[in-house]
């Protein structure tokens, strides 16, 4: 924050501070974060867990001399679900709660937010009164409010006229022109409102990815929830074509291709301040077109390092890689495992006003600014390869590609590594020994990959385990010495198992990083320049400190943050 932009305290703030609730540097942060992301500061201060939510309410009941609502009390029934809006809902985070005559009481974390008050009288036509209700609590039935809403639209397509789906912003996105095209003005069909709330419904399970697939005499789409597949509803079969044409007109590919694949990309606005990018692909399949969305989150990048679960000593080998001069940095690991996200972790570390970023990509998945982003069409000639000559050509200080896939592409990647510049990309093996081999698969002569690859990270994402429901797991000491645990370490050891709860999906909750952190020592670069394999290599890397992926795995379990079963499913031996 800038510290010479301080902003006026509210009444609300100052009582936080008076009751030591939070700290009054970090309610000037808060304010002005809050008022950069649209927020109230209540609900700023509970999302991102600054302070206790049930703290704040008593505290600004007690300071307004407003009593204290459990909405919970409160049946679905009772909400007079017609009055208002759910935009205004969504918008100013309060909810109809009851009416009395010509009143309506709206239910709110901050009773200083009087444009709700003020919006939600104009389109009503009603007087309104705010009660106060505890954040977390307001905004779990504001959920339920327009799950309800929407409710109309799981396995049966009967009802989707009630829905009020249409209203979305989507634009297809042309990655050759950019050119976008608004389909908002053709929302009106129960497809397409039943495409709109299975995105909807995506984002709002923090799904990863939505697949809908076509089979002889079903259909069936799918949400891909914490690295976990499962099925969420089962539209009529007769309806594939339909789904199919719509979401490919949303992508804005060839609706008469049905023969080839294709790759598009969807925005979807939520609001003025917040908008979702989908990654669309289709395939062509025996029984009609697989389409699957991917769903890029521009924020995921914006975490910070320590949130995506290196080890201390892990962490600072990256950060010490990234801050040299040159070198080849290399993530590694399959499809879905985060490899983007922690490239773009470093990059945003890196990206300060006196470097020189450029990235190719296929596809540019998180947009940053500040960072000269090329999307790879091989359409167009515009491969790997040819990008990053053109990037040797504009003075560059750190290059990012998207993915090493043939031999010239990594001639190129470590020739620059090589005259002074700083590499990062990715490559799809399973450890980071397995990617040395890899590329002196591909024909890169041992000691250019010797003296140009700084390090190497193979990672994997685990389920984390709820807190609000894990409990310890009653392990027999020998089967954990068995799965690799070492005795000493057995003492202190926090293993748990999954239970499973209201607030979670089978006992996890959000992903957890598995990292192999290797750094290429004189010791591995000799080992590479003499032909080692990768099992020489494992080896070494282990003598040398480096724990591989199942350590690093059973050290996450001992913490608690994930169970052994998850790591079992992640991690072999």
């Amino acid at each position: 924050m800038n510290a010479s932009i301080v902003m006026p305290l509210s009444g609300v703030a100052r009582r936080l501070i008076a009751d030591q609730i939070i700290e009054e540097a970090q309610a000037q942060e808060a304010l002005q974060l809050a008022s950069q992301q649209k927020l109230s500061l209540v609900s700023y201060l509970v999302q991102n867990n600054i302070a206790d939510g049930n703290k704040i309410a008593n505290a600004i009941a007690d300071e307004f001399g407003s009593p204290l609502f459990d909405i919970n009390a409160l049946s679905k029934e009772a909400i007079p679900v017609e009055l208002v809006d759910p935009k205004l809902i969504r918008q100013h985070h309060a909810i109809p709660l009851f009416k009395r005559g010509n009143r309506l009481f709206i239910g709110v974390s901050d009773p200083t937010n009087l444009k709700a008050q003020d919006e939600i009288k104009f389109h009503t036509g009603l007087s309104t009164e705010t009660i106060l209700v505890e954040e977390a609590a307001l905004t779990a039935a504001i959920a339920r409010y327009l799950d309800d809403d929407e409710a109309a639209f799981g396995n049966k397509l009967a009802n989707l006229d009630d829905a009020g789906l249409e209203d979305l912003d989507i634009e297809a996105v042309d990655e050759d022109s950019r050119h976008q095209e608004d389909t908002a003005d053709v929302d009106e069909t129960p497809i397409v409102r039943f495409v709109n709330k299975v995105l909807i419904d995506a984002i709002k399970g923090g799904a990863s990815d939505i697949h809908f697939e076509p089979y002889e005499k079903s259909y069936r789409v799918r949400f891909r929830t914490d690295g976990i597949l499962h099925e969420v509803t089962r539209p009529p079969n007769n309806l594939a074509p339909r789904l199919a044409a719509r979401l490919k007109v949303m992508s804005q590919m060839d609706i008469s291709e049905r023969r080839l694949p294709q790759d598009g990309r969807i925005k979807m606005k939520l609001s003025k301040t917040r908008a979702i990018d989908f990654r669309v692909n289709t395939l062509p399949t025996l029984y009609g077109e697989k389409i699957v969305l991917r769903i890029l989150d521009p924020s995921s990048a914006q975490m910070g390092i320590d949130a995506l679960g290196y080890e201390e000593d892990q962490k600072q080998l990256f950060l010490d890689a990234m801050h040299q001069p040159q070198g080849m940095i290399l993530v590694t690991g399959p499809t879905g495992s985060g490899k983007t996200v922690s490239l773009y972790t470093g990059l945003n570390i890196l990206n300060t006003t006196e470097r020189n970023i450029s990235s190719a990509e296929d596809p540019v998945e998180i947009n940053m600014e500040g960072i000269n982003q090329v999307h790879v069409s091989n359409k167009v000639g515009l491969t790997f390869a040819e990008a990053l000559r053109s990037f040797l050509r504009q003075d560059p200080d750190v290059i990012m590609v998207g993915e090493i896939r043939d031999l010239e592409t990594a001639e190129i990647a470590i020739k620059a590594a090589q005259t002074g510049h700083m590499v990062m990309s990715t490559l799809h093996t399973n450890s980071a020994a397995e990617t040395i081999t890899r590329l002196l698969n591909m024909g890169i002569p041992a000691f250019n990959v010797a003296t140009s690859v700084s390090l190497v990270i193979a990672q994997r994402l685990a389920r984390r385990l709820c807190d609000n429901c894990a409990e310890p797991a009653d392990l027999p000491q020998e089967t954990l010495i068995e799965e690799g645990f070492e005795e000493e370490d057995l003492a202190s050891a926090n293993i748990r198992r999954p239970v499973g709860c209201d607030k979670c999906n089978g006992g996890y909750k959000g992903r957890v990083g598995i990292y192999e952190v290797v750094r290429i020592t004189p010791q591995l670069q000799r080992i590479i320049m003499e032909g080692g394999n990768s099992l020489v290599l494992a080896e070494a890397a282990e003598q040398a400190g480096f724990n591989n992926l199942r350590k690093s795995g059973l050290r996450k379990a001992a913490m608690g943050q994930t169970s052994l079963e998850e790591i079992n499913r992640v991690t072999k031996d």
